[in-house]
């Protein structure tokens, strides 16, 4: 029996707030601020600041860490959207910075 290698998130799954939120003409960026976070893992992402009702619904989120604006995609690949993550709550993420993927993992409420 081969022995192999699993990383595994030991010190439990980080929760993350949002410090800011920011709209602009192309996206809605939510501020993470500088977090030490794996280069990979799962973290949950509590939205505090509500995005402003006023911002387009098909704007695409990006969520800011490290210092760097990461797009926030959905399985197959397409864009999450403000239409996706109206109000408030938590998420949850995959992030594997080494092959540039950050995932909506929970599944958001369906539109009323």
């Amino acid at each position: 029996m081969g022995c192999f290698n699993i990383t595994t998130n030991s010190r439990g799954i980080p929760y993350l707030a949002t410090t800011n939120v920011t709209v602009s003409d192309t996206f809605v960026d939510f501020a993470l601020g500088f977090r030490r976070l794996e280069p990979f893992g799962e973290f949950n992402v509590r939205i505090a600041n509500q995005i402003p009702a006023d911002a387009a619904t098909t704007l695409p989120i990006r969520l800011t860490m490290f210092g760097t604006a990461r797009e926030l995609t959905f399985f197959n690949g397409d864009p999450v959207t403000v239409a996706d993550l109206d109000g408030t709550g938590v998420i949850k993420v995959f992030n594997d910075r080494a092959n540039g993927i950050l995932q909506l993992m929970s599944v958001t409420a369906p539109a009323a």
